[in-house]
């Protein structure tokens, strides 16, 4: 059975593992950037759009090697993050109702407030700015998992690890909600005999967790066909991740060993915070400001993201916080304070890598100006956002310091 006193452990040990891997995956981040704009710009572009065939039986799927990395690789991460969000839901700080409903609230408030930013400076009759692209809302409403919970791992290592499972949850759901955009504006059609089949291959798994002593392969094995069914079925393998991890039992095989949802979450962590993350942010990152003008920094699309993400965020994650918690509808994370929620709201303006995918989905290649605009925007509203949230956090780590002394 995983305690309170293990999950404790657990979490102390990922904010640890994350201020390593943070510094890694913002060096994979920069080196990506740095390569796409170098005299070997085609050798990375050639490297992570390289065609990868993979086959094995019936199945058979040719991707490149960006899009392996996001939808077979960050499936793992995606399926890491599910088992401790179950284990908060089940056990932990989520299992009250009324703080389970705080991150999924407050990722809805983050969601319409880039939204509606974007929107008011793309629409009006006539635009506000010649070149105005309504269509392209949904890119400021994500935000990226991997960034911005490794810039709360390096900013605030010593901060309540409440507030972790707080912005985690926050951004699964944003994302998830993100890739229901996608379906819903990007996706032509659903493959229906597909996704039942993933349906079935997760009822396995639930069935599965009914045997106390069912081998680890097992689990491994319905996740690969969970993942597999998925990716055939043109639904994101995010969610295959975060249902399969809704299957993993938290009570262990043996009396007085470890749960098995805690055998996998501390087996997979260093995989997914060394080797998957940066090598997803490596192959994500990388884009070419060649051929961008001044006009591009100015532009509707680019204003529109940018503000999107560094206004629209804050004021949509954390208005909405605020209002359920005054409301009483919401209790704040435990130990949780004001100002560490308001920085946590800036880190949710970290679009990125998510950001950028969902802009690639909104503008044909053909699009040159809004491609770049889309770019600018996503970067420049990402660093802001990373830099005014790093800033408050340490800033309330350091007055908590304070205070306890």
């Amino acid at each position: 059975m995983l305690t309170q006193a293990m999950a404790k452990r657990i979490t102390l040990d990922f904010l640890k593992t994350e201020s390593a891997s943070g510094l890694i995956l913002a060096t994979a981040a920069l080196a990506a950037i740095a390569l796409a704009n170098s005299p070997w710009a085609h050798v990375y572009f050639g490297f992570i759009g390289e065609p990868f065939t993979v086959q094995l039986g019936a199945f058979t799927e040719t991707l490149s090697i960006i899009d392996w990395v996001k939808e077979g690789l960050m499936a793992v991460f995606f399926f890491v993050v599910g088992l401790e969000i179950k284990y908060e839901i089940v056990r932990g700080e989520l299992a009250n109702p009324r703080r389970l409903a705080l991150p999924i609230i407050a990722a809805l408030g983050g969601m319409a407030g880039p939204a509606l930013i974007y929107l008011a400076i793309n629409m009006g009759h006539p635009p506000l700015l010649e070149g105005a692209a309504p269509q392209g809302w949904p890119v400021p409403v994500a935000t990226d998992i991997a960034f911005a919970i490794a810039a709360l791992a390096v900013a605030g290592p010593k901060l309540p690890p409440n507030l972790r499972v707080f912005l985690l949850t926050l951004a699964i759901v944003d994302d998830l909600g993100a890739v229901g955009l996608i379906g819903l504006l990007f996706t032509d059609h659903f493959r229906i005999l597909e996704l039942a089949g993933a349906l079935v291959a997760l009822t396995g798994m639930g069935l599965l967790g009914r045997w106390r002593r069912a081998p680890y392969l097992l689990y491994a094995l319905g996740f690969v066909v969970v993942w597999g069914f998925t990716l055939k079925s043109g639904v994101s393998t995010s969610l295959a991740g975060v249902a399969a991890a809704a299957t993993i039992p938290l009570e262990a095989r043996k009396l007085g060993r470890p749960g098995v949802l805690e055998d996998f979450m501390e087996g997979l962590h260093p995989y997914v915070a060394f080797l998957i993350l940066p090598l997803f942010a490596f192959c994500a990152a990388g884009f070419s400001v060649r051929g961008l003008g001044v006009s591009d920094l100015f532009g509707p699309v680019a204003l529109g993201v940018a503000a999107g993400l560094f206004f629209g965020k804050q004021i949509g994650v954390f208005g909405a916080a605020v209002l359920v918690i005054v409301l009483k509808l919401a209790r704040r994370p435990t130990g949780a304070k004001w100002i560490e929620l308001y920085g946590l709201s800036l880190l949710c303006g970290i679009g990125f890598t998510m950001s950028l995918f969902i802009g690639q989905l909104a503008f044909p290649s053909t699009d040159v100006a809004a491609a770049a605009q889309v770019r600018i925007g996503v970067v420049v509203g990402s660093l802001l956002s990373t830099v005014a949230g790093m800033a408050i956090l340490a800033w309330a780590q350091k007055r908590r310091a304070g205070e306890e002394d």
